[in-house]
């Protein structure tokens, strides 16, 4: 399994997307948000923890639609459906590899993007802890997605419209917990633990999906 984590994440490097290219369209939406919005501060700050959200959340999107095209094409999906390794297992060392080149760094600039948004130091810190739990969330959910259009030519549409209402609870208890830190009165506590059993109740959900439907697509 060790062996498939390191392949991935060369693959990822050598791709030439991954973290530049999620980073930067997070950048984008960060920074664009705020010229809309105006030079209300308090509003900014606000509304700070949802702009970080909803940008983490389109920019993991990116990539995911080639998660499995590229196994497909080179036929290595194949082997590694009829390896000694369950194909489970397989799908959430991938899907831990996407997230380490495209989601961890995502979560790595959040509190520098904080600081765009006017959010206090506690905000900052705790939109970066809400990230780091939810983002795997996002990514585990994308696998299934990513299965279901495998053999599809530009699915990345169709993926986002799948995704998309599956993201929707990790969205809102991540911004209610980073809220929560803000400006409260709720307590940080309570949405902050709805959002790590999320985040485990999405790895098991996208790991059986994605492998059921991968298998499904290939015989």
């Amino acid at each position: 399994m060790s062996a498939l984590l390191v392949r991935e994440l060369r693959l990822a490097v050598r791709a030439g997307g991954g973290a530049p290219v999620g980073v930067v369209f997070f950048l984008a939406v960060v920074t664009v948000v705020p010229f809309g919005v105006g030079p209300d501060l308090n509003l900014l700050a606000r509304i700070g923890p949802a702009i970080l959200w909803l940008g983490a959340l389109l920019a993991t999107l990116l990539g995911l639609d080639r998660l499995f095209q590229a196994d497909l094409d080179d036929g290595s999906l194949d082997l590694i459906h009829l390896g000694p390794v369950p194909l489970e297992l397989a799908v959430a060392v991938k899907a831990l590899a996407h997230w380490i080149a495209t989601g961890l760094p995502l979560v790595v600039a959040a509190p520098l993007l904080g600081l765009f948004v006017n959010l206090p130091a506690s905000g900052i810190g705790a939109v970066t802890l809400t990230l780091l739990v939810g983002t795997p969330a996002l990514t585990f959910l994308g696998t299934i997605g990513a299965a279901l259009t495998v053999a599809l030519r530009r699915g990345g549409l169709l993926l986002s419209i799948l995704i998309l209402p599956l993201a929707i609870p990790v969205l809102i208890f991540g911004v209610a917990a980073a809220n929560a830190a803000i400006a409260g009165p709720m307590p940080f506590l309570p949405p902050f633990l709805l959002l790590c059993a999320m985040t485990l109740f999405s790895i098991v959900l996208g790991t059986v999906a994605s492998a059921w439907a991968l298998r499904f697509g290939l015989e």
